[in-house]
């Protein structure tokens, strides 16, 4: 493996990168605050290829790898974690349709997912099952060639919003994983409802509801692969997902190491710049230290899930592992440079800081990270 990137990875990262200080940056504090969701700025970043990035081509999307969605997402960070993550959750939906969905349905709902008409979100956790997902509850018996949906999902980020598209993982049979199958909801189908907009430490630039399916009709047609599929789907998903959320660590991790560092050449105390102590000069090398790991394992596990390695899955738990627990240690990290002034909103360190916290929980908690990895080691 190359740790250099070529000239037209840099070119990707750049582009992203460019479109975060321009589009993304200036307005986060003030999305955050108010709980917009910036459908219109997703959908220009759609124009650029950003909602369907290892989407292929023959379907409207990028084509690219999933080293180059890191890269894309961790750019996108630098500007608003929570943005760069809801696109990655997008970018997911859009990818399990292309993967696993029929020629009908790439034609039927990709284009409309490329170019963000619709903003999708994924619903696999329940009230009761979490980490457990195997265990959820949320049934779709089949009524001619219908499936009629009711159960609850919970915590479904961009859910309620006015271009809704829904990636369900439902229970079409036995209890377990291999009675698990995959179904896509429409936004406007008639049963479906949601919870309120839920009051969150962080993740404010994005709707998170509940999603209510009571008697709710979806055609057969809507079902990627075949019934019981759909834990082996989600999986594939959350490999992936793992991946885009430690870019999404990384990206918010270095916006904030790097606001600490340019304070740190201004500020002055008992004479000198605060980048002169040593002490805090030992910190700081930590931090960048802790990063740079964290990329260079993202990159690792990347490459292993885009030539599908036997140990891709666990190369994935551990790089979103390692990558959003040194991205949180280094966004804390940096706001106690500042001081009190990191407290405050004003310089965006409180904002970084709780938008990372959740990274350590979603697409399966750091506890369930270790569990995948150990079970790997154990198994052989």
């Amino acid at each position: 493996m190359q740790f250099q990137l070529d000239d037209e990875r840099i070119a990707i990262r750049d582009m992203a990168r460019a479109f975060a200080r321009e589009k993304i940056a200036p307005h986060a504090l003030e999305w955050d605050e108010n709980r917009h969701f910036p459908l219109d700025v997703l959908r220009q970043a759609a124009e650029l290829g950003m909602a369907a990035i290892y989407v292929r081509e023959d379907a409207g999307g990028a084509g690219l790898s999933r080293l180059d969605a890191a890269l894309i997402f961790e750019a996108l960070a630098e500007g608003c974690p929570c943005v760069s993550a809801y696109l990655s959750i997008h970018n997911m939906c859009a990818w399990m349709i292309d993967a696993f969905g029929s020629q009908e349905q790439r034609e039927r709902f990709l284009p409309r997912l490329v170019r963000m008409e619709r903003a999708a979100s994924y619903c696999l956790t329940e009230p009761g099952a979490g980490s457990d997902a195997a265990a959820l509850t949320t049934r779709a018996a089949r009524e001619g060639d219908d499936y009629i949906l009711n159960g609850q999902k919970q915590f479904i980020s961009g859910a309620g919003n006015e271009a809704d598209f829904y990636v369900v993982m439902v229970r079409t049979g036995e209890a377990g994983p291999r009675g698990v199958s995959c179904i896509i909801v429409e936004g406007g189908t008639p049963g479906v409802s949601f919870g309120k907009n839920e009051r969150k430490m962080g993740w404010n630039a994005q709707p998170t509801r509940a999603v209510m399916f009571d008697n709710a009709r979806v055609p057969l047609a809507n079902r990627i692969g075949a019934e019981g599929e759909g834990f082996r789907i989600a999986m594939a998903g959350l490999d992936g997902g793992r991946i885009n959320i430690g870019a999404c660590s990384i990206g918010g991790a270095q916006a904030a190491l790097d606001t600490a560092l340019a304070y740190m050449r201004e500020r002055k105390a008992f004479g000198k710049r605060l980048d002169e102590f040593q002490a805090l000069q030992f910190r700081l090398a930590d931090m960048a230290t802790g990063i740079e790991a964290a990329r260079t394992l993202l990159w690792r596990a990347a490459g292993a899930l885009d030539d599908r390695t036997p140990d891709a899955t666990r190369l994935c738990a551990m790089a979103k592992r390692f990558a959003t627990d040194a991205g949180f240690d280094a966004a804390n990290g940096a706001l106690q440079m500042l001081g009190g002034y990191g407290y405050l909103s004003a310089y965006g360190l409180e904002k970084i800081v709780r938008d990372l916290r959740v990274h350590q929980i979603l697409e399966g908690t750091n506890e369930i990270m270790r569990l995948i990895i150990a079970r790997g080691m154990v198994r052989g």
